[in-house]
């Protein structure tokens, strides 16, 4: 059964949404926004968990089919530390994932919440049961960060989003060059907010990380439409050249999924759809999404459909 509007390219699942706090082995007001990731043989989410009180951490949860049956964590697999790094005294959220082969490392990239707003930090770990924090890559405002998975004249490259907070600037997706993962430099605009009526005007971020293909890196993004009843998270896609990441070859003009379903469309934070991860099985794209700031859901692709669909669309 294809549940899907017509001009939407992913399925949602129908066991959705797949998990809720209802889930959860210990007391959580909300999960969603999780990174994924393939570890021996498992999907693995690395989820946001919201506490009562309005502080997150992440959670691991693993299952074999990706869709069910998950083995969760029974206590915060990464929690804050705002004792030892003050940078994450409101909590830490958003993750997303990315292996690095070189290092045989994980890459975590999270936003911590500071007393300055939102930065990026990024960790590194084996098994998703220890981490090494490599602390703040980035100052605030900035969040919707994640690596490339490979150096790029031997620098490795990370996407995020900073933020002016001045009237009339937009916010839009950055990329930035380092030597080491520590020290970050050669920042540069890549995709920009449209303006206007768009879906994606004013504001957008990156969603899951880059996924490498023959035709370029697959990005998949999100844009924020501030209507009169409050905003809108839809989806949207860009291919990004293999070689020079700061090329974009297409982009989507139209959203390519955005909340319809009831639990996307109320919870703590009505009209969401927020994906910090996607895995792909056999040319299938999993991509796991947060669904109202309440729960976390499930939608499926064609990686070939989507790759098609970009390269009909206009560069940007």
């Amino acid at each position: 059964m294809d549940n899907r509007p017509s001009h939407e390219l992913f399925s949602r699942h129908p066991n959705n949404p797949i998990l809720s706090a209802k889930n959860w082995p210990y007391p959580a007001n909300s999960v969603f926004n999780a990174a994924a990731a393939i570890v021996d043989g498992k999907t693995l989410l690395l989820v946001r968990v919201e506490d009562f009180r309005g502080i997150s951490h992440l959670t691991a949860a693993r299952s074999s089919d990706g869709v069910g049956n998950w083995d969760i964590d029974p206590a915060p697999t990464l929690k804050p530390e705002p004792e030892n790094r003050p940078e994450e005294i409101w909590g830490i959220e958003d993750p997303r994932v990315t292996w690095l082969e070189e290092l045989q490392q994980w890459a975590v990239a999270y936003t911590a919440f500071s007393r300055g707003g939102p930065l990026v930090c990024l960790a590194t770990t084996k098994d998703f049961r220890s981490f090494t924090r490599l602390g703040p890559v980035m100052p605030p405002e900035d969040k919707d960060a994640a690596l490339f998975p490979v150096r790029f004249g031997g620098r490795w490259a990370m996407l995020h989003r900073p933020v002016a907070n001045l009237p009339g600037v937009s916010a839009d997706i950055w990329i930035s060059f380092s030597p080491d993962l520590k020290h970050w430099g050669d920042h540069q605009e890549v995709i920009r907010a449209r303006e206007g009526g768009w879906w994606d005007a004013n504001k957008i971020g990156l969603s899951a990380p880059p996924l490498q293909t023959p035709q370029g890196w697959l990005v998949l993004y999100h844009g924020v439409r501030t209507t009169a009843s409050g905003s809108i998270y839809r989806l949207g896609l860009a291919l990004l050249d293999l070689q020079e990441p700061r090329r974009v070859i297409r982009r989507s003009q139209e959203w390519i999924f955005g909340p319809k379903a009831q639990y996307e469309r109320e919870g703590d934070v009505d009209d969401v759809v927020f994906p910090c991860g996607w895995v792909t099985k056999d040319g299938i794209v999993f991509m796991y999404y947060g669904a109202a700031d309440s729960c976390i859901a499930l939608a499926t692709a064609k990686l070939s459909e989507l790759v098609e669909f970009l390269l009909k669309c206009p560069g940007d």
